[in-house]
């Protein structure tokens, strides 16, 4: 590539000089790289400068330009991620770093093509994947580009990049509103799809251009005229057809070319609602118009919530005309595609937080500089979402936090009841597994599998879905009405053992769930109505049982209600050397003569005490921000002694539960006994610790020391 400076002025003759610096940084890095490797650049222009010259359409920022330059395949092996950010910017490199996934991905297969609910996951997943939605931009001008050259591959890689872009990236590009990349995605794909029928379409437009381009020159004077001599202020013009959009509304329709009503179209925009409505009756009143045609989608919008004036009229040559008529707002509603307008093209559902993030994309084309629109994009669209595969390819679409059980019962009800085991990505993982999106997922199953009652108990983590929670619910519920109560009293005995409980009071567990008696209280815990937690949070434990403790306070304004451990009834005044507010983190110092006073945990005073003066230090929390714990001492039984200890403690420390004390003891037989002393808040906490200490591999019984 010669001359790289001449190229980037001509193509970007809107940038600044230190923007036009950065650009021609990032073609010399490309032409260097080809330098190096010759035999994968046969053709030397980069194609990356054509695709940032494409994305000037939409008025991207120089961040994609770069990316788009930077995004050339043949820099994959010279130019990693911490270069790029280096000379670049994080912002920079992250696009990067997506757009080249973005290339690279490849899940899409032809039988998608006969399964839209497959490709509508498969552009939910590119969007949920990237961490910038420019990325998803820049890949749409690739793929343009991509488009423009195809002419040059072979007729079964035309079909199926054709076939990709019609069922994945058009639809993407209509989705985020930008309607220039959408209409050339589509006509382009259209014309290596179905070549005959595109030449077809195409030849009856030009043959037609001339007389067509006159009558809507003629029909825009004569209605520029009417709005003149009733002083409407509107803005005028004609709307081009494209040949993909003629082709599916003869599809639609099942009419021919020459029969299609709104190949002459125009478009009027007014100042408000009444405008609308005199600009409709002025062309009825000029023109004949269609009854059948006419949709008023201002007084009963779309469920989407489009609002327009839609009619079709006969002018005087007798050509059908049609006619859109809205206001600015309206306009503005429809153009920055606010999902209403793609869900109504493409059938899908009503989703508020796409709404949002829409429209926060189509502003931040027409606004530059809104970096925390594209941060809140990516934050709340698709980010309680997985997309996860099938050994087969397919995609399956789950909320965050879902399991490979999940995942089970999403395929089918039975793959979920016999599950026994899944690989992910190959390898074998336990079933309580969080998966990510991208992941590939095989179940393992037995014949005639049953669900366990232990997928119900929300401490174990086998289930995430509502849907799967469901399943195995109904298939509890569809057991002998005996089974589900001797399962009931199995598991409340195990429960209240596990919990240290040595006494259950029936009647209050009754009253507590709202039950009939003690057959429908087990019957509803034995079919998974009633879960560990929920029986764990009904079940009275004494030591556990809620406290709060509040100190007294003189009635002076420099004195604050705190919480103090283990301490109560006692006088605590703030500190003047630090002044303390509710929120700071504090702690407190046993004075002689004033009770407790409270600093904050970072003052000059409390840092320089001495040893001795260090043993007057107690915690102290703010009101409203304690919560009392208890000293709670657990049992664990387990088959080796070897890593309990260390296990345990991992687990705990990510529960943010303390440890006080903690004893080991091995047995002859290899097996052995720890026993720890806990600080539980209360009892739903303890179910859930011992809910997840009972699933480590070597622990044969864990409950509560009593």
């Amino acid at each position: 590539m010669h001359n790289i400076a001449d190229v980037a002025q001509t193509l970007f003759p809107d940038l600044s000089a230190n923007d036009l610096i950065l650009v021609n940084n990032a073609l010399s890095l490309v032409e260097q790289a080809c330098a190096n490797n010759p035999q994968a650049c046969q053709n030397p222009r980069p194609k990356g400068i054509d695709v940032a010259s494409i994305l000037t359409t939409v008025h991207i920022d120089i961040y994609s330009i770069l990316a788009a330059v930077l995004s050339d395949s043949r820099l994959d092996d010279y130019l990693d991620e911490t270069t790029i950010e280096i000379q670049f910017g994080p912002v920079v490199a992250t696009l990067v770093k997506d757009v080249n996934w973005l290339n690279k991905v490849s899940i899409y297969n032809l039988d998608m093509a006969n399964q839209p609910n497959q490709t509508e996951i498969l552009r939910r997943m590119l969007l949920a994947m990237t961490h910038d939605v420019r990325a998803v931009l820049i890949k749409l001008a690739y793929r343009i580009q991509r488009l423009r050259g195809l002419d040059q591959e072979d007729a079964q890689l035309r079909k199926f990049i054709a076939r990709e872009t019609l069922d994945i990236y058009a639809p993407l590009a209509n989705r985020l509103g930008i309607s220039q990349f959408k209409w050339e995605l589509e006509d382009m794909a259209f014309r290596y799809l179905d070549p005959d029928r595109y030449r077809g379409i195409a030849k009856s437009l030009a043959d037609k251009r001339v007389q067509r381009e006159a009558c809507i020159e003629t029909f825009l004077h004569d209605l520029q005229q009417a709005l003149n001599e009733h002083r409407l202020n509107a803005k005028v013009y004609g709307r081009p057809k494209h040949i993909y959009s003629i082709w599916c509304k003869m599809r639609r329709k099942q009419l021919p070319i020459e029969e299609l009503y709104d190949l002459l179209a125009v478009r009027v925009i007014v100042d408000d609602v009444t405008a609308c409505y005199t600009v409709l009756g002025l062309a009825h009143g000029r023109w004949q118009y269609i009854p059948k045609e006419f949709d008023d989608y201002i007084a009963n919008p779309k469920e989407n919530g489009y609002q327009s004036l839609h009619t079709v009229v006969v002018d005087k040559q007798g050509n059908r005309m049609e006619i859109q008529i809205r206001t600015r707002a309206m306009h503005e509603f429809a153009e920055l595609g606010v999902a209403a307008h793609w869900r109504y093209k493409e059938g899908g559902r009503h989703n508020t937080a796409s709404e949002k993030n829409i429209t926060s994309l189509r502003l931040l084309l027409e606004e530059r500089g809104h970096d925390n629109l594209l941060e809140s994009f990516h934050t709340e669209l698709f980010s309680d979402r997985v997309f996860v595969l099938t050994p087969t390819g397919n995609l399956v679409d789950l909320i965050k936090g879902a399991t490979p059980l999940d995942f089970a019962y999403a395929i089918h009800t039975d793959i979920g009841h016999s599950c026994r085991g899944a690989k992910v990505n190959g390898q074998i993982k336990p079933l309580t597994y969080q998966l990510q999106s991208g992941e590939q997922v095989e179940i393992i199953t037995v014949k005639n599998g049953q669900p366990s009652r232990n997928w119900l108990d929300p401490n174990l983590g086998y289930l995430k879905t509502p849907r799967a929670i469901g399943k195995v619910k109904s298939w509890f519920k569809q057991q002998e009405l005996g089974d589900n109560i001797a399962a009931g009293k199995n598991l409340l005995d195990k429960e209240s053992k596990r919990l240290g409980v040595k006494k259950v009071d029936l009647n209050d567990l009754i009253r507590h769930f709202k039950m009939a008696d003690a057959d429908h209280l087990y019957q509803a815990i034995g079919r998974g109505d009633i879960n560990n937690r929920q029986l764990a949070g009904a079940l009275k434990i004494p030591e556990l049982a809620p406290v709060s403790f509040k100190l007294s306070q003189p009635k002076t304004s420099s004195i604050s209600t705190v919480t103090v451990a283990d301490m109560d009834n006692l006088v605590t005044s703030l500190a003047h050397c630090c002044s303390p507010v509710n929120g700071d983190d504090i702690i407190g110092y046993i004075t002689h003569t004033r009770g407790i006073t409270i600093h904050r945990t970072d003052c000059s005073n409390i840092l320089h005490l001495t040893p001795e003066q260090q043993t007057h230090l107690v915690t102290a929390e703010w009101s409203g921000n304690h919560h009392a714990r208890h000293s709670v001492p657990i049992v664990i039984e387990a088959l080796s002694g070897q890593n309990l200890l260390i296990e345990v403690s991992q687990l705990l420390h990510f529960a943010k539960v303390q440890i006080t004390d903690a004893s080991l003891k091995t047995n002859s037989d290899q097996s052995a006994t720890l026993t720890m002393q806990l600080q539980i808040e209360n009892t739903d906490q303890l179910s859930l610790v011992l809910g997840r200490i009972s699933q480590l591999a070597n622990v044969v019984e864990v409950r509560r020391k009593v």
